[in-house]
């Protein structure tokens, strides 16, 4: 009896923390999912909060190898899009994010494109980035990556971070190069 009455303490108590964090996360997910613009005029370095989401400290390999650390972006306004090669606002995207790249990339903006959803060889994928005018860098998803973002639920999503680390535009769907650019040019004008 009294080892049943334990075990129905410790099941309550693994339910209730797991309910607190489970919570947490949706708070967390809510507050950065505005997609509001918080530009400031000096970059600060990222801190984890609940008021804020930082660039995830994973590593980005693109397609011909070149690998993006977190000291590699750090000072960076970095652009992470979510996209597919099947995704038709996708493929209406890419042209803007290629124009805006092209504008931006000697102002310290790197954009990266992460390649969900499907498996292309990299023949197809090199044959596909031609075609349609790709200019930034692919990177496939990978399981570090899809954790770090949460799986993003729609395609294309963009994530937008200043040059301190932090999450300052989270976008679902199709963006135009003038709305891009209109996120990036504050951001390039931030000192750190």
């Amino acid at each position: 009896m009294i080892r049943s009455n334990t075990r129905t303490k410790a099941l309550m108590g693994s339910l209730l923390a797991g309910g607190v964090g489970m919570l947490a996360l949706l708070v967390l997910a809510v507050s950065c999912d505005s997609g509001k613009l918080g530009v400031v005029s000096k970059a600060e370095a990222c801190t984890q909060s609940a008021s804020q989401t930082c660039l995830p400290d994973v590593n980005y390999v693109d397609t011909t190898g070149k690998v993006y650390t977190p000291k590699d972006l750090a000072g960076k306004v970095v652009v992470i899009n979510f996209w597919a090669t099947w995704c038709k606002p996708c493929l209406k995207e890419i042209p803007d994010f290629s124009r805006a790249f092209e504008r931006f990339k000697d102002k310290g903006v790197v954009v990266l494109g992460i390649l969900t959803s499907d498996d292309p060889d990299d023949d197809t994928l090199l044959n596909f980035q031609s075609d349609n005018d790709m200019t930034y860098p692919v990177v496939r998803a990978n399981s570090d990556i899809l954790v770090s973002y949460m799986y993003p639920d729609g395609l294309p999503t963009t994530f937008v971070f200043d040059r301190g680390g932090k999450q300052v535009f989270h976008h679902k769907g199709p963006l135009k190069e003038s709305a891009l650019a209109a996120v990036l040019e504050p951001l390039v004008q931030q000192q750190l």
